[in-house]
């Protein structure tokens, strides 16, 4: 479990293509807090995709994506240098400062504009199944490359968020151009609700 606060971004150091069986890929992890006391097995948050950790040389990491989550995330056009939000797992007992994210990416959003608001930015996404869109809503929260967000503004095309200038600074938003694809993770709540309710409509 994650919260959406990006805790370092890290470069892509080795990307090794396993074809149908997925991608091994190397990342450099010195940005994040005392690196060095992670181990093997630990969960890290790759652009607030899920990762486990499978073998560590000092503060580089080696992790491994299967084509299921290489085919709903950015990480199948990972090249090396590029650079990826970097969140250690959540400990109980944390300060909750984002929102809960489990890691597990519902889809892609597609970066169709960038506004600059004074010291801030308002970045304008579509979603490639409009009919996600009824897990958002006005101020409510959802993830973008592992950012914890609020929803600025929404309607039947697309939604907005704002992005002030720490999140800008130190996370790889910044770099990103219109028409990247950038890994989205709905609020669970909306889920979980959207579950229950079938069920109960099932039942009547």
């Amino acid at each position: 479990m994650f919260t959406g606060l990006v805790q370092a971004v890290g470069s892509v150091l080795q990307v090794n293509s396993l074809g149908a069986d997925g991608l091994r890929f190397v990342v450099g992890l010195e940005g994040l807090h005392a690196p060095t006391s992670l181990q093997i097995g630990a969960s890290i948050a790759l652009n607030g995709a899920c990762h486990t950790i499978e073998s560590l040389v000092e503060s580089e990491a080696t992790f491994y994506s299967s084509p299921e989550t290489l085919a709903v995330t950015n990480l199948g056009e990972i090249k090396q240098g590029d650079m990826l939000n970097l969140e250690r797992s959540l400990c109980l007992g944390q300060e909750l400062g984002g929102h809960l994210v489990s890691g597990h990416i519902d889809g892609l959003a597609v970066l169709e504009n960038v506004e600059t608001l004074g010291d801030s930015y308002r970045l304008s996404f579509t979603l490639a199944k409009s009919r996600d869109l009824r897990y958002l809503v006005l101020k409510g929260s959802v993830s973008l490359d592992g950012v914890s967000l609020t929803v600025a503004s929404l309607d039947q095309s697309g939604f907005s968020v704002v992005i002030i200038p720490h999140t800008w600074d130190f996370t790889n938003l910044a770099s990103r151009e219109v028409g990247a694809k950038l890994n989205l993770e709905f609020d669970m709540l909306a889920k979980y609700v959207e579950r229950l309710l079938a069920f109960q409509l099932n039942d009547n």
